[in-house]
């Protein structure tokens, strides 16, 4: 049923899409507006199409429109993370003990193309591209736009706004323009940057590496990272300070600097890189920041995504998080009988936690991939983990199966009970008090014994 409300959505990047769809099939007039091409005309710009690790939180978004059946076949499961040492040796670290349990490589562009065909499919979605906001009334749902091709203005009325316009967003910007609104906002980068690199098929057509697993060279304060895509290419993303220690993006100028880096600290990867001295020059070096605001409401708008709560990339949750989003909406909008004014208070009140507890988790894993998934009391860590999952697959989920696999428990719940769990764990580890001659239950009792008192403050040790 059609209904009278008319939606103004600016941002066609995943979550502004997935939102739109969703509202389409709920019988909303939704206009989508995207300052860029349409990306299913335009070739995409090199060194912009990071993979994206897709996983159950993502996946309820995609279930709520009906599209799991059209996407599968873009998907390349991912059992766990392949480490990789300077010497070249490799170690599988399972993401999950229990059996069935994975992230999914995917395409950022590749989705994206998905729900856009299928909002042109809805003759209530009006599709809008090269038209940038130039201004927003928040008030009166109001919002200015001009083409790429012309300097005159004209202007979209709606009923509600929403902004899904990414970590820079105009509409974001606006709430912090409104005289008398108590808005708060942070934007915080890390010293780190990323560049994205390829490991092209092999010779003989295949896949260069292992295909079924994230790739990792943790390397102390650096990494490299690689997701396997459809074209039996890998994405490889290079994370490295701007300034500071031996190497840096400032400080890698030339192409034989490059190329004596990766020998020193990625060797077995460098074998894979023949196109490695034009696309590391070539390709741009992004930052990475973490976005939070609050609240996420102003008058008729409502912010979406990485407009109110950009992450940096080490969980994989950056789509999870935003798909998450509509879902989250979508239900606090039926169970406000379509209110939408009280859904955008109730959204932003109750989401706003679980935002800051992802990010918070994806700074966190920033450091655990770099450095921890190569020391030994982490991959002891790991094993015991893989097997009280295996072993009680319905009692014990180490914080990433919490965060990644039980879209059930928020990110928020997520966070204090698989931080609680870590905390124990390695204390109990490293002092002694977990050993093999333990039975696996008598080490899960003693673990959710100690993960309690850490959760109530009640520590026994040092950790």
């Amino acid at each position: 049923m059609l209904k009278t409300e008319s939606v103004l959505i600016i941002g066609a990047g995943l979550c502004g899409s997935l939102l739109a769809l969703r509202l389409a099939q709920r019988g909303y007039q939704v206009t989508l507006v995207e300052k860029r091409e349409d990306m299913r005309t335009v070739a995409l710009s090199a060194g912009r199409s990071i993979n994206l690790a897709l996983s159950n939180r993502g996946l309820k978004g995609i279930k709520r429109v009906g599209l799991e059946h059209k996407i599968e076949a873009y998907c390349i499961p991912m059992l766990g993370r392949m480490l990789h040492d300077k010497e070249g040796h490799t170690q599988l670290s399972k993401y999950s003990g229990r059996d069935g349990e994975y992230i999914n490589s995917i395409s950022r562009s590749g989705l994206n193309k998905i729900l856009l065909d299928e909002l042109d499919t809805f003759k209530n979605v009006d599709l809008k591209f090269n038209h940038s906001c130039v201004h927003v009334d928040l008030k009166q749902a109001h919002a200015s736009f001009k083409t790429a091709d012309s300097n005159s203005e004209y202007t979209i009325e709606a009923d509600v706004i929403f902004g899904t316009d990414g970590a820079g967003s105009v509409v974001r910007q606006q709430m912090e323009k409104e005289r008398g609104f108590l808005f708060s906002h942070s934007q915080n980068f890390l010293t780190h940057g990323y560049k994205e690199l390829t490991f092209p098929p092999s010779a003989e057509s295949e896949y260069a590496a292992e295909k079924g697993a994230l790739h990792i060279w943790p390397r102390g304060e650096n990494m490299l990272i690689a997701l396997p895509n459809q074209d039996k290419s890998f994405t490889v993303t290079l994370f490295l300070a701007y300034e500071g220690g031996l190497n840096n993006f400032n400080s890698l100028t030339t192409a034989e600097s490059v190329e004596d880096y990766f020998k020193t600290d990625y060797p077995d990867a460098l074998a894979l890189m023949p196109n490695l001295g034009t696309e590391f020059f070539e390709n741009p070096t992004a930052p990475l920041g973490t976005v939070r605001c609050d609240p996420w409401t102003y008058g008729k708008a409502l912010l979406m995504g990485d407009a109110s709560h950009a992450i940096v990339p080490f969980y994989g949750q950056g789509m999870n998080a935003s798909f998450e989003d509509v879902v989250e909406f979508d239900d606090i909008l039926e169970e406000s009988n379509f209110d939408l004014k009280t859904a955008f208070k109730v959204f932003s009140e109750s989401r706003k936690p679980n935002a800051d507890a992802i990010a918070d988790l994806a700074l966190d894993n920033f450091h655990e991939m770099k450095s921890h998934t190569a020391q030994d009391l982490f991959l002891e860590k790991r094993k015991l983990e893989l097997a009280l999952e295996k072993e009680f697959p319905k009692e014990y989920f180490s914080k990433y199966s919490l965060v990644t696999f039980s879209e059930e428990v928020s990110y928020k719940e997520a966070m204090d009970k698989g931080r609680a769990q870590d905390k124990a764990i390695l204390g109990l580890l490293k002092h002694h008090k977990l050993n093999g001659d333990q039975s696996l239950r008598d080490q899960l009792t003693l673990i959710q014994k100690v993960s309690q008192q850490v959760l109530e403050g009640e520590l026994l040790f040092e950790v």
